[in-house]
C-alpha cells in the first residue's frame, strides 16, 4: 500500500512538473535568493547571472536539436569549442573576420562528420562523439604541442580586436547574452515553423516510422549536428577571446552542462518532446541555482554536486513518467 502511495505520489509529481514547466522552478529560486542576500535582486546581479551562463546556452541551445532528433547527446561539444578557437586564433594574421569564420568552419566540420557517421551509419551517439572528443583532444594537443596558442594583442591589430569580443556590450547588454538570447529565439522559430523542425520531432518520436513517411532521416540527423557544432563553435570563441588564448581544454564540462540544461528544461534525451523556451529556461535555472549556492558560500564542487542531484532527480521523473504511459526510455 505504502509502495503503490509513493509511486502515485511520484507520477503527480512528474505531471506537475510537465503541467507548469521549468518556469516555476525558477520563481521559487527567485523567491528563496531574496532570503539568501540583500544583492540578489539587483539589476547587476541579473546581469551578473546571465553572462555566467551565455557559453552555457549557447552549447545548450544546440544541444537541444541533438537531444530533440532523438541522438541523446553531443559529447564532443567541448573539443569543438577548444578546436574553434584555437583555429580563430591561429588564422587572426589573416584578419578578424577571415579568422571568425575558419573558426566556424573548422567546429562545423566535426559537426558535418558527426552527424554523417551518426545519420548515415545510425553510430550510436555517445559513442561516436564521446570517441571523435578524445581523437580531437590528442590532436590539437599534437598539433599544437600541448602549448597554448596566443593572439597578438597589440593595438590596433586583429588580435586586439578578437579579445574584445567577450567584452564588448550593446546597448549596456553584454553582447555574448544577446548571442545566447538569439540562439534561442532561432532556435524556437525553427523548431516550430519549419519543415526540419517538424522532420526532427517525427524523427525523435521514432526514426524507424519517421523514415516511412518519407523523411531524410540522415539529413536530419546531420542537420541536427550541424546546428550544435554551430552553437558551440561560436561559444568556442567567446570563451577564448575571453581566456585571451587558444588551447585544447577550453569547453572542458560544457557537453554535461549542456545536457543537464536540456533535461531540466523539459527535454527528453529519447527525443521528440520538449521545446526551447524549456532548455532557455533550464540555463536560467542552473544561473540562479549557482548564483544563490554563490551568495550562500558553497564552493564549485560542492555545486556540481547539486546539480548532478537534479540531474539524476529530474532524467529518474522522466524516465518513470514515460514507462508509466508505456512508452520507450527518457
Amino acid at each position: 500500500m505504502t509502495r503503490g502511495r509513493r509511486t502515485k505520489g511520484a507520477f503527480r509529481l512528474a505531471t506537475i512538473y510537465d503541467c507548469v514547466g521549468i518556469y516555476l522552478i525558477g520563481l521559487i529560486l527567485l523567491a528563496a535568493g531574496a532570503f539568501v542576500s540583500e544583492e540578489f535582486f539587483t539589476a547587476r546581479n541579473f546581469m551578473d547571472i546571465m553572462n555566467a551562463v551565455a557559453l552555457l546556452g549557447m552549447a545548450a541551445a544546440g544541444m537541444a536539436f541533438i537531444t530533440y532528433s532523438g541522438n541523446m547527446a553531443d559529447l564532443s561539444i567541448p573539443s569543438i569549442m577548444a578546436f574553434s578557437g584555437i583555429i580563430t586564433v591561429a588564422a587572426l594574421p589573416f584578419g578578424l573576420l577571415p579568422a571568425l569564420l575558419l573558426g566556424v568552419a573548422a567546429g562545423m566540420l566535426i559537426g558535418a562528420m558527426n552527424g554523417f557517421v551518426v545519420g548515415r551509419f545510425n553510430a550510436n551517439p555517445i559513442l561516436w562523439t564521446l570517441a571523435v572528443a578524445f581523437f580531437m583532444e590528442g590532436f590539437m594537443r599534437f598539433t599544437w604541442s600541448n602549448n597554448q596558442v596566443y593572439p597578438d594583442i597589440e593595438p590596433g591589430t586583429s588580435g586586439a580586436a578578437f579579445i574584445e569580443i567577450f567584452r564588448t556590450s550593446i546597448c549596456g547588454v553584454p553582447l555574448i547574452v544577446v548571442v545566447m538570447l538569439g540562439m534561442f529565439v532561432a532556435g524556437h522559430l525553427v523548431m516550430t515553423r519549419t519543415r526540419f523542425g517538424i522532420e526532427s520531432k517525427l524523427t525523435g518520436s521514432c526514426r524507424a516510422a519517421a523514415g516511412t513517411t518519407g523523411i531524410n532521416v540522415p539529413r536530419v540527423v546531420m542537420t541536427g549536428f550541424l546546428a550544435a557544432a554551430f552553437c558551440a563553435s561560436i561559444a568556442g570563441i567567446f570563451i577564448t577571446s575571453l581566456n585571451k588564448l587558444g588551447v585544447f581544454y577550453l569547453g572542458k564540462g560544457y557537453d554535461f552542462k549542456a545536457v543537464t540544461a536540456v533535461v531540466i528544461g523539459g527535454m527528453m534525451l529519447s527525443g521528440g518532446r520538449g521545446n526551447m523556451l524549456g532548455v532557455l529556461g533550464g540555463v536560467l535555472v542552473i544561473g540562479l541555482l549557482a548564483n544563490i549556492m554563490t551568495f550562500m558560500g558553497i564552493n564549485t564542487f560542492q555545486q556540481n554536486i547539486v546539480t548532478g542531484a537534479i540531474f539524476i532527480a529530474v532524467v529518474g521523473l522522466g524516465q518513470y513518467r514515460l514507462r508509466k504511459r508505456g512508452k520507450d526510455y527518457a
